[in-house]
């Protein structure tokens, strides 16, 4: 509530405005008020308002009432029940107390607006940022349905991605989705890629093969540190899902379904062969992810810029402006949203 002195002040500050030239509204909208509150205060001076006389409302519980509401909370067979149950239990027993609106209100004026059974409050997980600068500092992982000749049976494409280069660091293919054959891939990606002694994060979604046992034992024995999207958001673990949609729209995937276990297992060599050492990655100023791992992208892109600068040398006319830049980020973020 404005007191007098406050409101004094704001009407005199919105007369010196409107004397110089501005308009009532637009003066009153700067300070936060209705065209309408100042006609009041013109009108009244002394706003009667807050101390004003009000009847007691006809439906307010008393403090016998309020207690007894209280009463009926915390009785043993009540105490881990809601308002929406308690109601209708006094109900059968012949008791009629307030509604159940107001026994939260009595509850929450209590101090006893809190969950009343044994399931923890729901935690608010918040987005994971991490940031790689170097190839081998972040990974992802994710597996994927891979169609069969069989209706309703499909093979499991498991993937870890390093981030910073885009390159495939280990890929199978297997009959059933679990935590031990993640285990082990993961094993022989940090031996290929001798991450031993090497901080390095390992990031996934939230499925049961990603939290299984064995795998976070194993993490802890490579020295792995995990990290996982929040439920229910798979674009928290964008790199893997971007591989896998490249992979079933890519001229590579088969029009059928695959026909056995090595027929895909054959299938993802072939791919991951093509897409690391191949394919020109786009988030990557068109280099290939083996080039970005290496660290040899340097002298390619370097390459590019020199053929541009003599391009635009010879027909400057053509240029409206520089050379496209052949850069590449110092830093790759997952979730950048939180890059700070």
């Amino acid at each position: 509530m404005i007191n007098t002195s406050d409101r004094t002040l704001a009407m005199t500050l919105i007369d010196e405005a409107v004397a110089a030239g501005a308009r009532q509204e637009r003066a009153c909208r700067e300070l936060g008020l209705q065209v309408r509150t100042l006609q009041r205060w013109r009108k009244r001076p002394q706003d009667g308002r807050p101390a004003a006389v009000r009847p007691r409302p006809a439906n307010k519980l008393d403090e016998d009432e309020r207690q007894a509401v209280l009463m009926a909370v915390n009785r043993p067979d009540c105490a881990s029940l809601t308002p929406h149950q308690i109601v209708p239990k006094l109900a059968d027993e012949g008791i009629y107390l307030a509604s159940e609106s107001t026994f939260y209100r009595v509850m929450r004026a209590a101090g006893q607006a809190h969950r009343r059974s044994r399931a923890r409050a729901p935690r608010k997980r918040v987005l994971t940022t991490h940031m790689a600068s170097g190839p081998n500092e972040v990974w992802c992982w994710d597996i994927t349905w891979m169609p069969s000749i069989i209706k309703g049976r499909f093979y499991y494409w498991y993937m870890v991605k390093d981030i910073y280069s885009r390159k495939v660091v280990a890929s199978e293919v297997h009959e059933i989705e679990a935590a031990h054959h993640a285990s082990r891939l993961l094993a022989r990606a940090c031996l290929a890629e001798r991450t031993a002694g090497k901080p390095l994060v390992l990031h996934s979604d939230n499925g049961s093969a990603m939290k299984g046992a064995t795998l976070l034992h194993t993490m802890r024995t490579l020295g792995v540190v995990p990290s996982f999207s929040r439920p229910r958001v798979s674009n928290d673990n964008a790199f893997a899902e971007a591989l896998f949609r490249t992979a079933k729209y890519c001229p590579l995937w088969p029009e059928r379904p695959f026909t056995c276990l090595q027929h895909a297992r054959e299938w993802v060599m072939q791919f991951v062969r093509w897409y690391n050492e191949v394919n020109l990655h786009g988030s990557l100023q068109y280099v290939t992810p083996v080039h970005r791992h290496q660290g040899a992208e340097a002298p390619i892109l370097q390459s590019r810029r020199a053929v541009y600068e003599q391009a635009r040398q010879r027909r400057p006319e053509r240029w409206s402006g520089e050379c496209r830049s052949w850069t590449l980020p110092k830093s790759v973020y997952l979730n950048p949203e939180r890059d700070t």
